[in-house]
Order: C-alpha cells, then structure tokens, then sequence
C-alpha cells in the first residue's frame, strides 16, 4: 500500500488519541471504587442474612415470652378464683383442696416467672446482637452510597474526557486516505495498536529490534510505502525520529 508520508506520520497523532480512548475505557473497567463496592455489595448480603437470623431469634422469644405471659395470667386468673372460693369458706375437705391448689399454683406461676426472666435475659442479648448487625449493616450501606458517588464521580471525568477526544479524533481520520484508515483501523481493532513510530531500528509496537536483510528492507522501502512488522504486522511509520 500506497500513502503519503505525511499521511502515514498523522497516523502517530491518531493513535495517540485512541490509546488515550483505550487507556479511558480501561480506566473506567478498573476503578478502585467498583472493587470496593463490589466487597461492600458482598458485605452488605451476608449482614442482611444475619440480620434475619437476628431478626428470627428476637421473634421466636418475644412469641415464647408471650406464651409464658399468657400461661402465667391463666394461672393468676385461677388463684384469684380459687381464694375467692377460700374465702367464702366451705367445708374442710373443699378448703383443704383449695389450700393445696393454692400452692401448686404458686409453684407453677414461679416457675413460669423464672423461665420468663431467662427468657426476657436471653431476648435482651439477642436485641443487643440485632442492633448492632443494623449498626454494622447501615455503616456498610453509607460506605456503599458513597463508593457509588466518587465512581459516579469518576465516570463523569471520564465521560467528559472520552467525549473530548472522540471530537478531536474525527478530524484527524477525515484527513487520512480511506484505504490507509481502513487498514489502520482493522489492526487496531485486532491487535489494539495499529500504527507506531519505527526508531532506532525497533518496531514501535511490538518492540522488536530489526537485524540485517529486514531492516534492509525498512531503510530502502520508498517514503510512501507503508511497511508493516513481519512480526507484530503493525504500521510502522517512519520519520525523522526512526533515524534511517
């Protein structure tokens, strides 16, 4: 192929702008704040979890507590019948029945009291273990939302950047000869550089150094051929900095 000189050198100034498009694009796929949302995200999931088991535990005692409550009024409410048939008095053996209910159902409301409290104990704790899994759950959503600021922060610095050198791009490939852009453009989209400066003997792209019969034939090659690498098959331009 065929191309002017000063076509071939503008290709430099093209691919300057889409490395610095690649490098953006790059730059946006690696941010620091994608990887710490990400572990944040992850964070965030297995506090929810326990959250729910904590939730689950304070739930199952406060139905266990209401059941102890419910059992212990029952027997207040049997008590209070009972002295109250004490105390409208009876025959002996009536009374000497009550007497005796009387004191079981003492033993067993204390019974229920004392399993109440360990029960009112245990719930305490596990209130503590809820909040502070929300405590720690809430730290985790504010380090997520301001994670989630400086990327969106960050991708509106690039957005802008992007934009900027997408619209100094187009002049310089308007300015190219189609066949010469076209071939640049399929390298680079195969190999993510499609053109680089040939200096010192070493291709520019791959960093291969040029010995004997190939770079013989750089040196003799006429000004307007566009050589590519044996190696790397990148355009190789030449210019005053290849010192040929």
């Amino acid at each position: 192929m065929k191309a002017a000189p000063e076509a071939q050198r503008r290709l430099l100034d093209l691919q300057a702008v889409d490395t610095a498009l690649n490098q953006l694009a790059h730059r946006r796929r690696s941010l620091p704040e994608l990887a710490e949302i990400d572990t944040v995200a992850r964070e965030i999931s297995a506090l929810e979890d326990e959250r729910a088991r904590a939730q689950v535990a304070v739930d199952d005692l406060d139905r266990d507590i209401a059941r102890f409550e419910k059992d212990i009024e029952q027997v207040r409410t049997r008590k209070q019948r009972d002295q109250a048939r004490l105390d409208a008095g009876g025959a002996l053996r009536e009374i000497e029945g009550l007497q005796h209910e009387l004191a079981t159902l003492n033993r067993r409301q204390s019974e229920l009291e004392d399993a109440e409290l360990e029960l009112m104990e245990q719930r305490e704790t596990a209130e503590q273990v809820l909040h502070e899994v929300q405590k720690r759950l809430t730290e985790a959503t504010e380090r997520r939302q301001a994670a989630e600021a400086r990327r969106d922060e960050a991708y509106a610095d690039i957005t802008k950047e992007q934009e900027f050198k997408t619209q100094s791009r187009a002049p310089l490939a308007a300015d190219l000869p189609p066949d010469l852009l076209k071939l640049y453009d399929k390298i680079r989209e195969d190999t993510g550089l499609g053109a680089a400066l040939f200096r010192s003997g070493r291709c520019g792209g791959c960093r291969i150094e040029l010995y004997g019969a190939d770079l013989g034939r750089v040196k003799s090659a006429p000004a307007d051929e566009v050589v590519r690498c044996e190696e790397c098959r990148r355009i190789m331009v030449r210019t005053a900095e290849s010192g040929l």
